[in-house]
């Protein structure tokens, strides 16, 4: 069994017990979160999809981190201008295991 579900602006295809870093949500580490915002459900042969969300289906999972990812450089630059400009940048995200699919 598995769905589609949709937060952060991103959609992520998920089972039972996948681990995901998805953007940061609020909420402390070991906390339980619900995801209402579930586009398709499927268990093996039955497809569900919703127009645009699976009514009466939801996705539970459980916080495990918060962090930061890698640091990427962002440098802009004119040739022939002196113009350099340097900044980092460390995305944050939410490390969240998937317990159950409820529906």
């Amino acid at each position: 069994m598995y769905a589609v579900i949709e937060t952060g602006g991103k959609q992520y295809r998920v089972q039972e017990g996948d681990v995901l870093f998805i953007e940061r949500i609020a909420g402390n580490e070991g906390e339980t979160v619900n995801f209402d915002k579930v586009l398709l459900v499927s268990n093996g042969d039955e497809v569900k999809v919703g127009k645009p969300y699976v009514d009466g289906v939801s996705v539970t999972g459980n916080i495990v981190e918060h962090g930061k990812a890698k640091k990427i450089i962002v440098f802009k630059f004119k040739r022939k201008k002196d113009y350099r400009r340097k900044q980092g940048h460390r995305q944050p995200y939410t490390k969240v295991r998937i317990e159950k699919i409820n529906g």
